[in-house]
């Protein structure tokens, strides 16, 4: 089976909560979050995928989706999200390392379940400080629930060719009702 995920490319904190579409959970089991990383190859450190880390990463996509909702309403982020996600972070700590070539790596202790919720957390941390966190939208397409951060004042959609045709097409038909 091949997962398809609708919205990829935005901040790696919205890609993470952008996994769990109006239609169910795109990492609920070791293969889907396996492709997942596989999308997002570059952006996070490669790890192999088991239960743990399922556990680890939907941990980490609650306590963002639960911090991301307060702060898109101008609340403050509920304490257990914010404890959840310093946590997460402080569970695998990074540090620097330079190699003999003298380039330099960050490095992360821990289970590979820790180093990907620490990384995964830190994304989150840094979308929630972004003076932009204001501005990220949630799709307007009937029955999206996808995020993005607009690059344009006007975007409307989570992707235009799907659930901005999926409008056009419905208010042309609208228009031309008999």
């Amino acid at each position: 089976m091949t997962v398809t995920f609708p919205l990829t490319g935005e901040p790696l904190a919205l890609d993470l909560l952008n996994t769990r579409p109006a239609g169910g959970d795109l990492i609920a089991d070791p293969a889907g979050l396996a492709a997942w990383l596989e999308v997002q190859a570059g952006r996070l450190q490669p790890v192999e995928v088991g239960a743990a880390e399922v556990a680890a990463v939907r941990a980490v996509r609650e306590a963002a989706g639960a911090a991301l909702a307060a702060v898109r309403v101008g609340t403050r982020p509920p304490a257990d999200a914010l404890r959840a996600l310093n946590q997460a972070a402080a569970g695998a700590p990074a540090h620097r390392e330079l190699d003999s070539a003298l380039t330099v790596a960050v490095r992360r202790t821990g289970s590979p379940a820790r180093r990907l919720a620490a990384e995964l957390a830190e994304a989150a941390m840094d979308l929630l400080a972004d003076p932009r966190v204001g501005e990220v939208r949630e799709c307007e397409g009937a029955d999206c629930v996808l995020l993005f951060l607009p690059a344009h004042p006007r975007r409307r959609w989570c992707v235009a060719s799907a659930c901005g045709n999926r409008a056009r097409v419905a208010r042309y038909y609208a228009r031309h009702k008999p």
